[in-house]
């Protein structure tokens, strides 16, 4: 289909200036949740000791951390308590909570603050949990983060994923930026600006640099850039368009869309950059490769068969597999951490839908019933996915437990939020 590249484009077109700037306090997000899961742990979250003197609300982080997840409920615990009290577990399991977390922030002498907490078990009437760390002020998101991590991880033996980071670029004005958050959409820093769109971010493995598509010079061309120094290389800067970066998940090579020979095809270039080699041959328009999780293949869009597929292709080269078949119109790849299922956006009845594929079946289950869905990405520890949605004449960002039974807002005002991409575990 000749349009190809041109719909893919405008679907996630959207932001240059160099280094890493402060993200300004009107951009911060806040948390909107909907629906009703199977089954949820309900679960009792006291308000921190002192924390109304902090900058943040560290028990109302951890709340909303685990509303998100889909897998908690939360529910109020007024008492006055902190991880050094003794509450009567038997009272509390009364009240419909099966566990309960308490805690206490307090300013140190230096201007640090002591994050401390402890998880019960009220089923069993056991201590389950007590952690604390120290912290910097605009490290107390961060400390809350971790702390919903460790209670996650605790009850379900799952990682949890609020310590993460996302990336997402959004249009204000005739304005784009390149944002990297909290994985709730708050805190940051900005770390591209610029009058000219940029698509695609990518993490790379280790979380230390994102890849991505700038028209700062009036075509497509893929940069990479650490977001530690704010460094910048080009990677790919062929004739005619260079776009949709994936990285390996060694870190060591890029699979890019070129079109210097032609119609776009997918390429490998190395990720310091030099020359790319040619993976696809065909005669229609293959773009938006995407890595299995063990690197021994690769998911991409193509036209080859008239309208836009999902096919699979070895990464060393060799036959391609068509992977979805319902609908004529399907982009959009994004794998599970395990390689299980697909995330990928389907044109329906002229709305595009979030899907989710069980590969092993090739079963898809249409997840959203919103109408202009876009850019899917998992979290690292696969039990969320992120994506964009357009809602009131703008886009904002969703996520959605895979059931998509739990859905989560993350508001951002009137701005266009667009080309999300969940990054990897650490930071």
């Amino acid at each position: 289909m000749p349009n190809l590249t041109a719909e893919i484009r405008r679907r996630g077109c959207v932001a240059l200036m160099l280094g890493v700037l402060a993200l300004p306090s009107w951009a911060e997000f806040k948390i909107e949740i909907a629906g009703v899961g199977a089954t949820q742990i309900p679960i009792s979250i006291a308000p921190f000791r002192d924390e109304g003197a902090a900058p943040v609300a560290v028990s109302q982080v951890i709340r909303a951390d685990l509303d998100r997840s889909g897998v908690f409920r939360t529910q109020n615990a007024a008492a006055a308590l902190d991880e050094l009290s003794k509450p009567d577990l038997a009272s509390w399991r009364a009240s419909g909570a099966d566990d309960l977390v308490a805690g206490s922030v307090n300013r140190l002498a230096d201007g640090r603050y002591d994050v401390r907490y402890k998880l019960w078990d009220l089923v069993q009437g056991a201590d389950l949990l007590g952690q604390s760390e120290v912290v910097l002020a605009p490290d107390l998101r961060l400390a809350a983060h971790r702390a919903s991590d460790a209670i996650y991880f605790k009850l379900t033996g799952v990682r949890g994923v609020n310590a993460t980071r996302i990336a997402y670029v959004v249009k204000s004005g005739r304005r784009y930026m390149l944002r990297v958050t909290d994985a709730d959409g708050e805190g940051g820093q900005v770390a591209l600006a610029s009058p000219e769109p940029i698509i695609s971010p990518a993490w790379s493995p280790d979380g230390k640099q994102l890849a991505y598509v700038s028209f700062e010079t009036q075509k497509a061309v893929v940069w990479t850039q650490s977001l530690i120094t704010g460094q910048r290389r080009i990677i790919a800067n062929l004739r005619g368009s260079n776009s949709a970066p994936a990285w390996s998940p060694d870190g060591q090579r890029l699979a890019v869309t070129l079109s210097v020979d032609g119609l776009s095809q997918i390429y490998i270039v190395p990720a310091t950059g030099g020359k790319p080699q040619r993976l696809t041959h065909s005669n229609g328009i293959d773009t938006e490769p995407r890595w299995a999780p063990d690197g021994s293949s690769l998911y991409f869009v193509s036209d080859r068969g008239g309208g836009p597929q999902i096919y699979r292709i070895p990464a060393a080269g060799g036959p391609v597999q068509r992977v979805t078949f319902d609908g004529s119109y399907n982009i959009s790849p994004a794998l599970s951490p395990d390689g299980t299922q697909l995330a990928y956006i389907s044109r329906q009845a002229g709305n595009f839908k979030l899907m989710l594929m069980d590969l092993a079946s090739g079963t898809s289950t249409s997840l959203t019933d919103t109408l202009d869905d876009e850019s899917p990405s998992f979290a690292p520890n696969g039990r969320l996915i992120l994506y964009s949605t357009r809602q009131g004449g703008a886009y904002v960002l969703m996520t959605t437990t895979l059931d998509g039974k739990i859905k989560t807002r993350l508001l951002s005002g009137s701005s266009n939020v667009q080309e999300p991409s969940w990054g990897p575990f650490g930071r």
